[in-house]
């Protein structure tokens, strides 16, 4: 049996008609809907998580929190999971995701990350112009913004239209011309 945790319908439809076509034996885990009882068993089943960082843009707020825990139960029971804790961990969380691409010399922009604004534009100052803000946990390319000067930046920290990250980290990162 097929488990799928996940947390945005429009996505796994196709996943499930294809499922269907070869009838496979699954079952959907649809966590904005789900309760967990820590005590029992979970399922002797192959899970696939589905969680994406986007969640809390189609009003899910806290389905990666639970999904932390629903991953956590079932390692806890050696259960088979694909895209477990590791995934998840990486799925919400850029800062964590440039540490492990640098760990296999993957390089990535200069990137500097507060929650404080006041350090946002002392990071600036520091990777230079032009750059680009963006959401630490987001998804849909939330918070990216290019500012080429430093007032620019700073109007949009302090201003009304700033778009804060869902975890309220905003990271800065220099601004990469690609052809």
């Amino acid at each position: 049996m097929i488990i799928i945790i996940h947390e945005n319908n429009e996505w796994i439809a196709p996943f499930e008609e294809a499922l269907q076509k070869i009838n496979a034996d699954y079952q959907i885990w649809y966590v904005p809907d789900m309760s967990l009882d820590l005590s029992s068993v979970p399922p002797d089943a192959v899970y696939w998580n589905r969680m994406s960082a986007s969640s809390h843009t189609r009003g899910h707020r806290y389905s990666p929190e639970m999904v932390a825990g629903i991953l956590s139960w079932l390692e806890r029971h050696g259960r088979t999971v694909v895209n477990g804790p590791k995934a998840l961990d990486l799925e919400i969380s850029k800062i964590r995701q440039y540490q492990e691409l640098e760990k296999f010399s993957i390089t990535t922009p200069k990137t500097f990350c507060a929650v404080e604004k006041e350090h946002l534009v002392e990071g600036a100052e520091k990777i230079g112009f032009p750059l680009i803000t963006k959401h630490n946990r987001a998804g849909k390319g939330l918070g990216v913004m290019k500012f080429d000067k430093q007032a620019a930046l700073e109007g949009y920290l302090f201003g009304e239209n700033f778009d804060e990250s869902i975890d309220g980290i905003t990271l800065l990162q220099e601004y990469v011309d690609s052809p």
